[in-house]
């Protein structure tokens, strides 16, 4: 199944721009997903589980600093297209 994830990250500290970067980039270094951001969120495109899979190592990675919060609306098709 296809599937879109729209995700908002933020990290709850002054110098909140590196977080978000490592992320993103990070989440780029996945072949099969399509990464696509903005000033106000980042998306994220291709199959649910491999999404899934994805998000979650990364977020779990982000939540090594003292407070992060992280909003996400998942959409079961893929809007890039």
């Amino acid at each position: 199944m296809k599937a879109s994830v729209e995700i908002s990250y933020y990290p709850l500290e002054k110098n909140f721009i590196p977080p978000i970067q490592n992320f993103i980039d990070r989440l780029n270094t996945y072949k099969n997903l399509v990464v696509i951001s903005n000033n106000m969120s980042t998306q994220v495109f291709g199959d649910y589980f491999e999404i899934m899979k994805a998000i979650t190592i990364e977020i779990f990675k982000s939540f090594e600093l003292p407070a992060s919060v992280f909003v996400l609306k998942i959409i079961n098709a893929d809007l890039n297209k």
